[in-house]
């Protein structure tokens, strides 16, 4: 599986790619907004630490719009990534895009047949935010296990991008499930690594060590 970090603050980015966990990024206009800096200028930082897909997304809501949007967007970096949402707007600009060979994100997906249009349309990548449909208390992780099967049963080339993600479980239950890749807080991935047995054990190691050091 496939770690994507889902921020656009580029000291965790450099933290978690010190780590080896960054395989891409996934951003939007309200991780954007947070860090109180200019769009292009993070942006074109998150792309010269990670070489891997950076998503970044449109703001426009209709489709010519967003395809003004997205030719701009991808002059920044070859490894840019154009986010769009799953609208009738944004299938039809996924639909163009991927005729001019220009790699999609389809987000704010909520059901399998959404994922389905998506891949359709030609989207590189769709994003089922699972953790917002837990919210409502509804499976999120059941819409992952129905879109790794619907695109296994039709060799979509689309990958999954599980988002939304909220705890260590979420990417745990969706790598067993064989979704391809996950976007993940950092405070999240920074769990990962965690385990009380771990700490004891480790303590239990120095203790001993220095005792025969004495």
């Amino acid at each position: 599986m496939k770690f994507f970090l889902d921020t656009a603050n580029v000291d965790e980015i450099r933290e978690a790619h010190s780590m080896g966990m960054v395989d891409g990024v996934t951003t939007n206009p309200s991780l954007i907004a947070k860090e109180g800096r200019d769009f292009k200028e993070v942006i074109t930082e998150i792309c010269e630490i990670v070489d891997g897909p950076v998503s970044a997304e449109v703001i426009s809501t209709d489709t010519e719009g967003m395809l003004k949007e997205a030719r701009e967007l991808v002059k920044i970096n070859k490894n840019i990534v154009i986010k769009v949402p799953m609208t009738i707007d944004g299938i039809k600009a996924t639909c163009r895009l991927s005729k001019e060979d220009i790699a999609t994100n389809v987000t704010l997906v909520f059901s399998p047949l959404q994922a389905l249009m998506a891949a359709k349309a030609g989207a590189t990548y769709v994003s089922p935010f699972i953790g917002r449909l837990d919210d409502l208390a509804q499976d999120g992780m059941q819409l992952i296990e129905q879109i790794v099967e619907m695109y296994s049963n039709y060799a979509f080339d689309t990958e999954i991008i599980v988002a939304s993600v909220r705890n260590p479980l979420h990417v745990l239950d969706a790598a067993m499930l064989g979704a391809d890749i996950a976007t993940i807080p950092f405070n999240v991935l920074g769990k990962f690594a965690s385990h009380p047995m771990t700490d004891k054990g480790l303590k239990a190691f120095l203790d001993d060590w220095n005792k025969a050091k004495k």
